[in-house]
């Protein structure tokens, strides 16, 4: 399945639900870079994609419903696709049930010969590995290790941490095998 953020699963459900299939207005909390950068990541994935109308009304921050203009003055609106409408469950326009998906798709995949890529390998083996061990292996502190779990593989690469508490070797992380 592919894999969303919160707030991208919020944009995208709020734009579903509009008549016009408008990914704006955001939210008030979105705002500035932030907003640029999460609109970026959905444009460049396919989930949503901009419409230039022949209106020329001026973009404005404070109603916050055209994402831009274009040089000749026209707008341009964003507007969640279908893909994006299956991302979040939902199906194409006019659809009853929802598109399905490849639950084996990853949105990355590590590449080879990095810290990262070794980590993955000692938490796929059969004794998985701590913290300590990782923190030995890639010279990483504890606490980017524990990130890298949160953010690294199970975010961005889609991957399940399991961790077990083994007597005598503290707590032991593992992946399942490819």
């Amino acid at each position: 399945m592919t894999k969303l953020t919160d707030t991208q699963v919020q944009l995208l459900t709020a734009a579903a639900d509009r008549d016009d299939r408008n990914l704006l207005p955001l939210p008030g909390s979105l705002r500035g870079g932030a907003a640029a950068k999460v609109v970026g990541a959905l444009l460049s994935r396919g989930l949503i994609a901009e419409t230039v109308t022949d209106d020329r009304a001026k973009a404005d921050p404070a109603m916050n419903r055209i994402w831009r203009n274009d040089e000749d003055g026209r707008t341009i609106l964003l507007n969640v696709t279908d893909a994006g409408l299956a991302a979040i469950g939902r199906g194409a326009k006019g659809d009853e049930e929802p598109a399905e998906m490849d639950p084996g798709q990853k949105v990355r995949t590590p590449r080879a010969g990095t810290k990262q890529a070794r980590m993955i390998e000692m938490l796929r083996t059969d004794t998985g590995a701590t913290i300590d061990e990782i923190v030995a292996a890639t010279g990483w502190q504890p606490h980017t290790v524990r990130g890298a779990f949160a953010g690294a593989l199970k975010k961005k690469l889609g991957l399940e941490v399991t961790s077990e508490k083994v007597d005598g070797n503290g707590r032991v992380y593992r992946l399942p095998p490819e």
